[in-house]
């Protein structure tokens, strides 16, 4: 509660006063500013040593820091968390000293932008489908093909890039993973998205044209990617979960107020079955998706295998981030529809993490498959 309410403190202090500047002019500059005071501060580095600018304390701080900071401002912790720790995981759990100590130990302390580029125009769940291929050249790999829907892509200055370098086997068995510096000739942003939420953030389309990437610059083995994909999806569907819970936080609070002050009938809404029922679920919706998150962290912390807890947090917490802020809007009524009010802002960001990181559909296919396998079929 203490390191919570340290963070709660932060963000009310550095981000909340920004925040609307932020969702108007989508200014990443002041997201670049935010993640730097937090890497001072030490709030990017929850699951990493201290030798390498972390802090020791794990995914369980680091789904805190996620959800206090999605509170505020969603667009601005979809860009921290992309940065330092879906693009950092990888780079920690199968760099090199060399790689950790240039690529890694700068995107923790928040002096640089991290991004990671798995998605394609034609390739989202079915990374089996990957067509950007890296080929070996000597002692470089030359990097081809596109990318889609990489947070931080137009503004990072390292990216983790997966390509497959071998297409004589399954691409499970032929991909493999890459640090790409923002520079690079044959590197460039097509373009950023606009989008329909999470304003601010930089949501980008990016070519790769015969980048030449030095051998030195391959995370872990060639061909080995699909590893270190899986590993960091489970991270990143946590840490996902996490800021949804932030999302449905600040309208269920909103709601709440509100219809302990709204007097229709003679009476506080909030008197009225119609309204307090749908608090009610809500409560117990936010709290059960928080027990799922924090479950799947911990045995993160602990080393145990959490596909399933993870997947499941991510799939439940990101709908009822949904739920929650369409039923407060509903409870505001008209006004809720409004910008007076945080809740559509919220109802906007929300709807994007029930595709991002694994979609809905793809996250129930994974939790049954993995409940099959618990029961030896």
């Amino acid at each position: 509660m203490k390191f919570r309410d340290e963070v709660r403190r932060f963000v009310a202090s550095e981000l909340a006063p920004v925040s609307e500047e932020i969702e108007r002019k989508e200014d990443f500059s002041l997201i670049r500013k935010f993640i730097a005071k937090s890497g001072k501060r030490g709030y990017l580095g929850s699951p990493f040593p201290a030798k390498y600018g972390g802090t020791e304390k794990g995914m369980a701080y680091e789904i805190i820091v996620a959800e206090e900071v999605s509170a505020v401002n969603p667009g601005t912790d979809m860009s921290r968390a992309a940065s330092t720790l879906f693009y950092s995981m990888p780079v920690f759990k199968f760099g090199n000293e060399e790689q950790k100590k240039k690529y890694l130990i700068p995107v923790v302390k928040g002096e640089k932008i991290g991004a990671i580029g798995i998605t394609e125009p034609d390739v989202g769940s079915d990374t089996a489908g990957m067509k950007t291929k890296a080929k070996r050249d000597i002692n470089d790999y030359l990097i081809n093909g596109e990318k889609r829907f990489i947070t931080n892509g137009s503004q990072a200055d390292f990216l983790c890039v997966f390509a497959i370098t071998n297409t004589n086997v399954h691409p499970h068995q032929g991909m493999s993973s890459f640090i790409v510096e923002k520079g690079m000739p044959g590197f460039t942003s097509v373009k950023d998205y606009e989008l329909l939420g999470q304003h601010g953030a930089k949501v980008s389309h990016l070519k790769f044209e015969n980048v030449r990437v030095p051998k030195e610059n391959l995370i872990g083995k060639e061909n080995d990617g699909f590893r270190v994909l899986m590993d960091e999806l489970d991270r990143e569907r946590a840490t996902i979960a996490a800021q949804a819970l932030g999302y449905a936080r600040t309208p269920f609070e909103v709601a709440i107020k509100y219809s302990n002050e709204r007097i229709q009938f003679d009476k506080k809404i909030r008197t009225f079955e119609g309204v307090s029922f749908k608090i009610a679920e809500a409560a117990t919706k936010i709290e059960a998706a928080k027990l799922l998150t924090l479950q799947a962290a911990r045995m993160l912390d602990k080393g145990i295998p959490a596909t399933k807890q993870a997947t499941m947090a991510k799939m439940y917490a990101t709908e009822v981030a949904f739920e929650v802020a369409n039923d407060a809007l509903q409870i505001l009524g008209g006004m809720g529809y409004t910008r007076e009010y945080p809740v559509e802002r919220m109802l906007r960001d929300s709807r994007l993490m029930m595709i991002g990181g694994g979609t809905a559909e793809i996250l129930r296919f994974l939790i049954q498959r993995e409940v099959y396998k618990e029961f030896g079929y």
